[in-house]
């Protein structure tokens, strides 16, 4: 136990220093992202989107407001003392800010479990939601989706030393954790029943319990899974091949089509003039997992 409360200890210490000084010139976290080698993304001052309520009260206060996660590694991590954000959902957030007019700079960032999602953005709490939000037909009754931006799948990550589990077969009796509310815990609950399912409100909790044999896996998307096990290799292993599809939207209000189609658009232009791979590869490319194609944007009907 003493080793692995060194273990522990040694982890937070990283992930502290993944966010650690992230934006400050001159001192780039360790294992995480350069921001020289990040994108710069030019804002479209001429543009204009009064058919949004959503944005006419952003351009108003002169910022989005964002949600976002604040404990996955090269996606969406928050420096504690500085309280700025970083990673590849933190940079999509900030290429769609540019397109649409306001300075990315200003952004403010909320970190919004994935239980109160719908809630912030229903409640006008936030403009948009970047951070692993899985689109599916039961959220779309509640809130909005652009894109996908990025297609992850459903993983498991194991202590380094586990030899036990190799896939999601492989879950009886085991405890797995994952965050509450979220799509990976729900298909655990419906597809693997046998499994002993512990919830909690970050996936970083779920990391210190599984160093602490507390539970025997974590279980959500392999792109924040691999971040984890990037950040903390001689002890943490992503297991098996993803057994879920889960492309990653940017959560809007349920009735603002014209907010959504927009950031559709500056997805697509994104793509196209190479901001998309670069981001990714400033941040989540930091994993070893190579940048793949984007997924195509989901333009389904006005509600």
């Amino acid at each position: 136990m003493a080793r692995t409360r060194r273990v522990l200890a040694a982890l937070t210490l990283l992930l502290a220093a993944g966010a650690a000084a992230c934006g400050k010139e001159g001192s780039p976290p360790v294992k995480g992202p350069q921001p020289e080698k990040l994108p710069h993304y030019q804002v479209d001052t001429a543009f204009r989107l009064d058919s949004s309520p959503t944005w006419r009260r952003a351009a108003k206060r002169g910022h989005f407001t964002v949600g976002a996660k604040e404990d996955q590694p090269y996606l969406g991590e928050k420096d504690p003392s500085s309280g700025l954000y970083s990673g590849f959902d933190i940079e999509i957030a900030r290429m769609i800010s540019a397109a649409l007019g306001l300075d990315p700079d200003r952004i403010v960032f909320r970190t919004i479990a994935s239980a109160n999602r719908e809630t912030a953005l229903q409640n006008g709490q936030i403009d948009y939601y970047v951070g692993t939000y899985t689109i599916n037909d039961n959220r779309k009754k509640l809130v909005g989706f652009a894109g996908p931006y990025y297609l992850a799948g459903q993983s498991l990550l194991v202590r380094a030393n586990e030899t036990d589990i190799k896939g999601p077969q492989d879950l009886a009796g085991k405890r797995i954790c994952s965050a509450a509310g979220s799509t990976p815990y729900q298909r655990i609950q419906q597809e693997y029943p046998r499994a002993v399912l512990v919830a909690y409100d970050t996936y970083s909790i779920c990391v210190d319990n599984l160093l602490t044999y507390q539970v025997d896996a974590v279980t959500t998307d392999d792109a924040i899974l691999i971040g984890y096990a990037a950040k903390a290799p001689d002890e943490l292993k992503v297991v098996g091949r993803p057994f879920s599809e889960e492309p990653y939207g940017i959560g809007v209000p349920r009735h603002d089509n014209a907010l959504r189609f927009a950031i559709d658009d500056a997805l697509e232009a994104n793509e196209r003039n190479g901001n998309w791979k670069k981001a990714y590869d400033a941040t989540l490319g930091l994993s070893g997992v190579p940048a793949p194609k984007p997924p195509p944007i989901d333009r389904y009907p006005a509600s």
